[in-house]
């Protein structure tokens, strides 16, 4: 099922004077009430009258993170602040949040991205969702909410945690859609075999998962659990919120909603664009958005793109599944390692369960890392040759895919703690010191 037939389904030529169209109209704006924008395109010389195509984007100045922060609140905001009727930020962990403002038609128009996705991936008016994500400042929440209302279709606006709660009402309220964090609908998953609910008295059938990374292993792992089909969502608060890109049923790949956010693949150390196929870093290019508008922001996911036509009939540019992002590789003994590599290795493995930790450290300024693995109860032995020889089994995976040797420590069933939100796997003991 496809949403908006005439967006989703344009031809690339429209596509692109539509994108070259609206990129022209935001850099005016940008260029006339953004201080900083201004600021930094004089710095390269670059006009607004210089823009006159989406080939022309590569003349544009770069956006990171940083310089939403150093700006923080509303220094990128584009328009009076009475014209803002909503704000979200990040968590602001690692520093100050970042802050996003939203006008009326922002919303309208993040709301229309949010309805392809659900309408995508198979959802309609007689569904009832029940939203998993955090209300509040977080996107995910309130950003699913009003996809799935505009499409019709009923909302449980549940928020994240009291699972037993969450369980009582999917079975009672008949939820058919649930929206959730990956490492969320697994633990979800195991109260419902420790509740001894009966998988039989859900109505579930469509999981949309987002806000953190996970594997295909991981999908396969939620769909045999929860008995549904799992699709993919994804976003970033600083973009809009979840419904920048969403799978199909084809499920061969992350279709983009290019025409409101452009994005380019580039190489993370030349900032040059990278060919389709070629895997690089993420940018986008708001072409819409009123509130603030960010010209290529550096989002450091790590993926490849295709616009090739996708089996479903849409012509919106495809992104593979985000191999991680390039602050979170960890370089160990020179050698690049990726979080998701080693969730891979593990859940292709029948012995373990999808719970583990990875500690990062430096002893005697030799970077070390230690994976702690929980093994299913049914593997699970007191016999020491036993446990012994799964270890090495995993070692020895773990080794094939990374080409190193990586201390494992297994653990008991459950003594690994659950996520009713986003997951934290890597404890990186070096930023500490």
């Amino acid at each position: 099922m496809i949403w908006n037939q005439s967006c989703e389904c344009m031809s690339r030529e429209e596509l692109r004077e539509l994108q070259g169209k609206r990129l022209r109209e935001v850099v005016e704006r940008v260029y006339e009430n953004t201080p900083f924008y201004r600021k930094k395109m004089d710095e390269l010389g670059v006009k607004p009258e210089d823009i006159n195509s989406i080939d022309d984007i590569e003349k544009l100045p770069f956006t990171t993170k940083t310089d939403l922060r150093d700006n923080y609140p509303f220094g990128l905001c584009n328009v009076n602040m009475k014209e803002i009727v909503r704000i979200h930020a990040s968590s602001g962990t690692t520093g100050k949040p970042t802050v996003v403002g939203y006008t009326k038609k922002d919303l309208h128009d993040w709301t229309e991205c949010l309805s392809r996705c659900f309408t995508a991936y198979g959802a309609t008016k007689e569904d009832i969702f029940q939203i998993s994500y955090g209300y509040g400042l977080f996107t995910g929440g309130l950003g699913a909410h009003y996809g799935a209302e505009n499409i019709g279709a009923s909302v449980i606006p549940m928020s994240s945690g009291n699972t037993d709660k969450q369980l009582l009402l999917m079975q009672d309220f008949g939820t058919s859609v649930l929206c959730c964090t990956p490492s969320y609908a697994l633990f979800m998953a195991d109260k419902l075999n420790q509740m001894q609910i009966d998988k039989k008295s859900l109505n579930l059938k469509i999981g949309v998962f987002g806000a953190e990374p996970w594997t295909e292993e991981m999908r396969k792992e939620i769909e045999e659990k929860l008995e549904i089909k799992a699709y993919d969502i994804y976003g970033l608060s600083e973009i809009a919120g979840p419904g920048v890109g969403f799978e199909c049923q084809s499920q061969c790949g992350t279709h983009l909603n290019e025409d409101h956010y452009y994005p380019e693949i580039v190489d993370p150390a030349t900032l040059k664009q990278v060919p389709d196929g070629e895997c690089g870093e993420l940018v986008f290019t708001h072409l819409t958005k009123e509130g603030m508008p960010l010209l290529r922001y550096r989002t450091k996911d790590l993926t490849s793109i295709t616009h090739e036509k996708c089996d479903c009939g849409r012509t919106l540019a495809r992104m593979e599944k985000i191999l991680g992002r390039s602050d979170d590789m960890l370089i160990i003994r020179g050698v690049n390692v990726f979080p998701s590599q080693i969730e891979s290795v593990i859940l292709g493995m029948e012995e373990f369960a999808p719970h583990y930790k990875i500690f990062v450290d430096r002893v005697n300024n030799l970077d070390q890392m230690e994976v702690w693995v929980e093994v299913r109860e049914e593997y699970f032995s007191d016999e020491l040759e036993k446990m012994l020889a799964l270890k090495k089994k995993l070692s020895a995976a773990i080794h094939s895919v990374l080409g190193i040797a990586v201390p494992i420590k297994l653990v008991e069933p459950m003594s690994i703690e659950r996520s009713e939100g986003k997951a934290k796997r890597v404890f990186d003991k070096r930023k500490l010191k």
